[in-house]
């Protein structure tokens, strides 16, 4: 068990160095504005919009599986917890978009911490009362 949660712990803490802040920001913002402008059909906002959205419903799953497999070992995560609307994709690149503008434009932290803390913060976990 202690194995189990030292390698999610590891993994939790490793880096997207892939994919920075600045690129998160560009391609969520063109996310952004395709949601406000569904016809246009510039190549590269499609692209942005893509990688976007790619990248933060991927962490999304990913942190589902870790909830998940947590949970098989008797740990509950709650970092956040997704609503199931059908406009979730779109709630969660605004979730990105707010949680960096909360920032300076040239922040070099990592995608991953950035979604993580955008995620937490529009999503929380309701409370359980203690048994």
């Amino acid at each position: 068990m202690k194995y189990t949660l030292c390698l999610l712990a590891a993994l939790a803490a490793t880096p997207a160095l892939a994919y920075d802040s600045s690129d998160l920001r560009a391609d969520c913002q063109a996310a952004d504005t395709l949601y406000n402008a569904p016809n246009d059909n510039d190549p590269a906002l499609i692209a942005g919009r893509a990688r976007c959205l790619g990248y933060v419903m991927g962490f999304a799953d990913g942190y589902a599986v870790s909830d998940y497999l947590a949970e098989k070992v008797g740990v509950r995560l709650n970092a956040f917890c997704l609503p199931k609307d059908a406009d979730l994709p779109q709630r969660l690149v605004r979730a990105v978009l707010s949680q960096l503008d909360r920032l300076p434009p040239k922040i070099d932290g990592s995608a991953a911490t950035l979604t993580a803390a955008a995620l937490a913060r529009s999503f929380p976990c309701a409370i359980e009362p203690d048994k």
